[in-house]
């Protein structure tokens, strides 16, 4: 068994021709060499998988070679390659600077390259400007990250800085076109689209990728495999989902939902999908940005052709209700429930062929019937009891009667209900109502008239007044109002 190779190191770029999407920064460089114009000191930044270390080692073997240098010379003794996330410290900067006085024993210079740069300690930095800032003139550092933010401003300062973009899907497509004939691979030009699609503008990845579907699929890539490796959703549904939406089939696009959700894929990455599909159909909609669409040639020509059935201000509504449900995808509680909904309202913006005033405005279900869709009837199961034996069924028509009898008893005992009748206002003593009936009140009892003929007007004795005294007090114990009863006994009173 032979010892594989990832692409991504077997065919990495020897010379500057062979990299992909950076023509500006390989253009310049090269006429820095041709022109004795290199600074000595480079700063190559940019995202991850883009060309910026095998960028710095060809320019390392360039400006070492000459006429008589052979194509499999590495200059080894030349090139030094530094991780700064490991050698971060002040120490390692220390003994690079010891190092860097000595001489090249061959070739015209010694290259320095420090990766990931940023990982250097505050330090570590304020160590290495004074040699980055002089350096002998046989010496040329070229420093690599991926974050230029977090080099302090004196090291950049100090450095010619080159700035690696992001690799076009075009680029990376017709790389992997390259390699796919160098490997003997029949590859269709949609799955290799997918494939660089995924990558995300970086080259290291889409060669992973690229190897993991060979490994995948074998000598032949479609696109159906590339979608089933990469769990990604195929155009082909969005188009489908597009065609139920503008037929307004409700049903069948809730069913289509289900299907997409029962294969593992993320409803928030369905959505999100639909609306991007719903961008590059506006996009298809004016000749001059038919370039913007990012797919294959085969692809692009099912845009063109379903873009045809479609108005603007219909992409222009989805777009908005699309993006609204991503909005509030997250802070959803029942986000399935949300992505219906939002699909039931995509799927009613066009019905009766008028746009509605409503923005949740849903196809109601008369309409379905209408067209000779029935809900489906779901029957209520009956519970037959079972047989019991005729031995058994006595003592339990005993059981009940017995069971009969003493829930009559208990509704025979059963005690009544006590109903207290509540005042049915409550009035606030600090209200101004309360003051308002207190005078009512005081006014009602000066309307009283007493009639003085009909009081007693017979003489009392001491006798007397003492025995009603006493029967007072009595009425007042009986009443419970014992504290005005003991004032009363205190003292006797006395006629005078």
């Amino acid at each position: 068994m032979e010892h594989f190779i990832v692409s991504a190191r077997k065919y990495r770029p020897v010379t500057f021709k062979d990299v992909v999407g950076q023509e500006a920064i390989t253009n310049t460089l090269l006429n820095a060499i041709e022109n004795d114009h290199l600074a000595q000191a480079l700063l190559f930044t940019g995202p991850r998988g883009v060309g910026k270390t095998t960028c710095a080692r060809i320019l390392a073997k360039m400006i070492n070679s000459d006429e008589n240098t052979k194509d499999d010379e590495d200059f080894a003794f030349n090139i030094f390659e530094l991780d700064a996330a490991s050698n971060n410290s002040v120490d390692d900067i220390r003994s690079l600077t010891d190092q860097v006085r000595i001489p090249p024993q061959v070739g015209k210079y010694k290259v320095y390259i420090i990766d990931e740069v940023h990982m250097l300690s505050s330090s570590a930095f304020n160590a290495f400007l004074k040699t980055l800032e002089e350096p002998p003139k046989h010496c040329i550092f070229i420093l690599a990250t991926t974050e230029k933010h977090k080099i302090i401003p004196t090291i950049l300062s100090r450095c010619q800085i080159f700035d690696f973009k992001r690799i076009t899907v075009k680029d990376a497509k017709e790389y992997l076109k390259y390699i796919a004939k160098e490997q003997n691979i029949e590859a269709e030009d949609d799955a290799l689209h997918i494939i660089a699609q995924k990558a995300d503008g970086a080259m290291r990845d889409a060669l992973s990728i690229f190897d993991r579907v060979v490994s995948f699929s074998g000598n032949k890539l479609t696109r159906q495999a590339v979608t089933e490796n990469l769990n990604v959703l195929d155009y082909e549904i969005y188009f489908e989902s597009t065609d139920l939406i503008l037929d307004n089939k409700i049903p069948e696009l809730l069913l289509q939902l289900n299907t997409i959700l029962s294969k593992g894929f993320d409803s928030h990455h369905y959505i999100t999908g639909l609306a991007s599909h719903f961008r590059d159909l506006l996009v298809c909609k004016t000749p001059e940005t038919v370039e913007l669409l990012e797919v294959g040639e085969d692809t692009q020509l099912k845009y063109l052709d379903q873009s045809k059935r479609t108005t603007v201000p219909f992409l222009l509504k989805s777009i908005e209700l699309a993006n609204g449900c991503d909005l509030n995808f997250k802070s959803s509680k029942n986000q399935r429930l949300l992505v219906e909904l939002c699909l039931m309202q995509l799927a009613s913006i066009n019905f009766d062929g008028e746009k509605k005033n409503n923005d949740r405005f849903i196809i109601p279900p008369s309409y379905f019937k209408s067209i000779g869709i029935n809900p489906v009837k779901v029957e209520k199961p009956v519970i037959k009891e079972k047989e019991k034996p005729a031995a058994l069924a006595e003592p339990m028509q005993q059981t009940n009667q017995v069971e009969e009898s003493t829930s009559a008893v208990e509704t025979a005992v059963k005690p009544p209900e006590i109903k207290i009748n509540k005042s049915s206002k409550s009035v606030s003593g600090l209200s101004l109502k309360s003051i308002k009936q207190k005078k009512e009140h005081q006014l009602k009892q000066l309307e009283v008239v007493i009639n003085e003929e009909e009081l007693p007007k017979d003489d009392v004795t001491q006798e007397q007044f003492i025995e009603a005294w006493n029967a007072y007090i009595e009425r007042l114990h009986l009443k419970g109002e014992k504290i005005l009863a003991s004032i009363l006994e205190m003292e006797t009173p006395v006629l005078e």
